[in-house]
């Protein structure tokens, strides 16, 4: 195969490839304030928090990296985008964003909510009807989980194994893949930390097996494995005081047996004690195992291909609480295509993870070095405050020392100065 066949091959497979792979929303705030004319903020409270426009305190590009940040402190917060609404009938649905808890987040979401498209953007709220919450909740050391919640016939259900999420304060890709033969896969930073099926790892439908009503363990199943042997007898001198008056004590001198009464003994421990005696125990010959109660199709069980659909997803919202602020959230993306979801995950978070990080490492030992520095310098601060006191503790001791000497010498000029008065008289 020539050159330009094989050239024209790759171009017909990148052709069929963007044709199958559609994006149905893609945010990354490249355009500044633009963002607004997409987001809408919801007025259902008149306290919600304020979001920003940002890249954080430290980033792998000032621009690539900007994304709306949560700003004060103690607040909900709720906005959310619309897109063209579609039907993942037949096909995956790909959710992916990013999350970087740069404020190192002691309790709050960094999780997303898809709406369906008749979602009142205005009056979103927590009682908001969903399809899909996924993303991390941090709170306190408990929790620190990914949430992956279905709505199924109008009631939420969460999911029934435990997704650990990452807590530290760099930027993390979080993807949820949905197939349409009912299984799933969570993903963090591209790689997979969990998957399964829906029926399997959610409370969807009924149980399809449930246990027999009518059934019930044979009055004659014996399930103990030991019993007592019938033929072990308690010995004629295991039965001992638990407890006996200690025979090296004395009563004081002092006791008056008037007023304290008649003197006993303390107790102790008694060494002969043997406790409670039991028959040793034997294998039951009659043992028939445990009873396992037979189980039957579940009447209302009913199988249901369609848990996985949803028809008419047309909004994606932020709708959270935080206690402490500072969350970023960036590269938004929901496509019917995993590769190309991993694909855009790369080309984004892939390209500034590892810029990202070095500046933040290159702060902490910045950071490291100032607070070294300066408990230096207090270090100094203190020992030189400790000379000085010492310096003047010696001064006071020299000044009581020469007023001493000088109230000594004060009476002997006294005594000659008489003298010499004496004489001239």
């Amino acid at each position: 195969m020539g050159k330009m066949q094989v050239l024209g091959v790759i171009a017909v497979m990148l052709v069929v490839y963007s044709v199958h792979a559609k994006v149905y929303f893609r945010e990354e705030f490249l355009d500044g304030d633009q963002w607004r004319s997409r987001w809408v903020d919801s007025k259902h409270k008149s306290d919600y928090g304020e979001w920003k426009l940002t890249a954080g305190k430290f980033y792998g590009d000032a621009e690539k990296d900007k994304g709306l940040q949560t700003s004060q402190d103690a607040r909900f917060y709720a906005t959310s985008a619309r897109f063209e609404p579609f039907s993942n009938e037949g096909k995956p649905v790909v959710i992916q964003f990013t999350v970087k808890h740069e404020q190192k987040i002691d309790c709050g979401g960094g999780y997303v909510k898809v709406f369906p498209t008749d979602l009142d953007q205005t009056g979103m709220n927590g009682d908001s009807s969903y399809y899909i919450m996924f993303g991390p909740d941090i709170c306190g050391y408990s929790t620190k989980k990914v949430h992956v919640i279905f709505n199924y016939k109008g009631k939420n259900h969460l999911i029934k194994k435990e997704i650990k999420c990452k807590d530290d304060e760099l930027s993390h890709l979080y993807t949820l893949i949905l197939n349409p033969d009912q299984t799933y896969e969570v993903k963090i930073d591209n790689n997979k930390v969990e998957s399964g099926s829906l029926e399997e790892d959610w409370d969807f439908l009924p149980a399809k097996k449930i246990k027999d009503p009518e059934a019930k363990k044979p009055e004659d199943w014996d399930d103990r494995a030991k019993i007592d042997d019938a033929d072990d007898t308690k010995p004629e001198d295991w039965d001992k005081a638990e407890n006996i008056p200690d025979p090296d004590a004395k009563k004081p001198d002092d006791w008056d047996e008037d007023m304290d009464g008649e003197w006993e003994p303390p107790m102790i421990p008694n060494p002969e004690y043997k406790g409670e005696w039991k028959p040793k125990q034997i294998d039951n010959p009659n043992y028939k195992g445990a009873w396992v109660h037979p189980e039957i199709d579940n009447p209302e069980y009913s199988a249901d291909s369609d848990i996985y659909k949803f028809e008419k997803i047309g909004v994606l919202g932020l709708d959270l609480w935080q206690v402490k602020s500072g969350t970023i959230f960036d590269n938004f993306v929901i496509t019917d295509d995993v590769k190309e979801a991993e694909d855009i995950g790369n080309e984004t978070w892939g390209a500034t993870k590892e810029p990202e990080r070095k500046m933040k490492q290159e702060q902490d030992d910045l950071k490291q070095k100032e607070d070294e520095e300066k408990n230096k310098e207090q270090d100094t601060e203190a020992d030189e405050e400790e000379d000085e006191d010492i310096d003047e503790e010696e001064e006071e001791e020299e000044d009581e020392e020469d007023s001493k000497d000088d109230m000594e010498d004060g009476p002997l000029e006294t005594d000659d100065e008489e003298v010499k008065e004496k004489d001239e008289l």
